[in-house]
């Protein structure tokens, strides 16, 4: 059981998707990516559910998001989600925006839900038109009574692991649940990536108050999180709350609405931080702590320009405490600072004292950033607020993926 100031909440053993009571999910191969590959995923509700939604920032919004946005706007429900890898259906122009609307048809139809409240994302190479043989073909095989493991699995691209976990907490004597699956490797960076997350709750929660949460939890989650700098077209998180706990309904009046809040903000920072952890080519989670800033902003300034910088991430990956890395990136990420007050700790070795460089153990600076996560404390001396940021190394393996992604 985890334990915070707001909240007492219990990790589920293997908890996913479909965790909550209501849910279920499945993936199966239909011949997008190679090697007969899950590629094709999907989720379901017994009943509709609130639902709310955060998109990517990048001009170029694919065919898929535009349909999904379409589809919460319509009434702020959803029953069902659709999810293939391999193909993007980014830039595709007509034809791919007629394609997204044509799995969306045929997956309410194979489901029995309503053509409003279901969802499609998709994930892969831009630029390419989906075979939609082969997708109709998977769709029309479609049960909902499938493995959330292989829903999981389905939605990947390159990522090496599956992302995954639930978590309960009690609200008003009911034991709620919330579970969630997420994919993303590369081009991942703050304000939305490559990256898809769903989240689903059987909490009793109107969509408009769901909405809101998700974009507070966003900012403190997956906006903080960056393996390579780049944002991609189809970066989208979903949250579906079907109400099955029976519960009063939750709003920020709610005695217990803290609680709710931190079980979910939880949920979404552990998938953002496997996100960061599995970059492409990475071998270790690096983790900014920025403490004692003017604000919350200035802080999330500061932690993602240090956990971006490609030379804060190659000295990571060599375990060299090149600290003047880490305050270079601090004093361009434009937050408003004193650099005479700043401290920086390598894990617990302080290397830089109120601006001024200490002597310190390299030996043992070094084995703290050989470490599996890696922590990099920035103190300024400026505030009360605080914020954490995540990334990962910067390897020799992350140009081999990406030199040959689509070879």
């Amino acid at each position: 059981m985890i334990k915070t100031e707001q909240a007492i909440y219990t990790v589920i053993e293997n908890g996913n998707i479909t965790s909550p009571s209501g849910f279920q999910a499945g993936g199966a191969p239909i011949g997008i990516r190679k090697h007969n590959k899950l590629d094709l995923g999907w989720v379901y509700s017994e009943v509709p559910a609130s639902a709310a939604g955060v998109y990517t920032l990048n001009a170029f919004r694919a065919a898929p998001l535009l349909v999904t946005e379409e589809s919460i706007l319509e009434d702020g429900k959803l029953q069902g989600l659709l999810v293939n890898s391999g193909i993007a259906n980014a830039c595709t122009g007509k034809e791919g925006l007629v394609n997204a609307y044509t799995m969306r048809q045929a997956f309410a139809e194979q489901v029995g839900i309503s053509v409003k409240h279901a969802a499609i994302a998709s994930t892969g190479l831009i630029g390419v038109q989906l075979p939609m043989d082969k997708v109709m073909t998977g769709i029309q095989a479609i049960e909902t009574d499938g493995e959330a493991d292989d829903f999981a699995q389905a939605i990947l691209t390159t990522d090496t692991c599956t992302k995954q976990l639930a978590v309960s907490v009690e609200i008003d004597g009911i034991p709620i649940t919330i579970g969630g699956a997420a994919k993303g490797s590369g081009m991942i960076h703050p304000n939305m990536a490559t990256m898809l997350a769903f989240v689903t709750t059987d909490a009793v929660i109107p969509a408009d108050v769901l909405q809101q949460q998700l974009k507070t939890t966003t900012d403190q989650s997956y906006n903080m999180i960056t393996v390579d700098g780049d944002t991609s077209t189809n970066d989208m998180v979903l949250v579906l709350a079907n109400g099955k706990a029976g519960n009063k309904e939750l709003n920020p009046k709610h005695p217990e609405w803290k609680k709710f809040c931190a079980a979910f903000q939880y949920v979404s920072q552990e998938l953002a931080k496997k996100i960061a952890r599995d970059g492409e080519g990475a071998t270790k989670l690096v983790e900014i702590r920025v403490q004692q800033a003017q604000s919350a902003e200035e802080a999330r300034k500061i932690g993602k320009s240090v956990v971006a910088s490609s030379l804060v991430k190659a000295a990571v990956y060599g375990a060299d405490p090149n600290w003047g890395r880490i305050i270079t990136a601090a004093g361009y990420s434009g937050a408003t600072f004193s650099p005479d007050k700043i401290s920086v700790w390598l894990g617990d070795v302080l290397v830089v004292q109120e601006g001024t460089p200490v002597s310190f153990d390299e030996v043992e600076a070094s084995e703290n950033l050989k470490q599996d996560t890696v922590v990099i404390t920035i103190d300024l001396q400026e505030g009360n607020a605080e914020a954490t940021a995540w990334g990962c190394d910067l390897s020799y393996d992350y140009v081999k993926i990406n030199a040959s992604y689509r070879t």
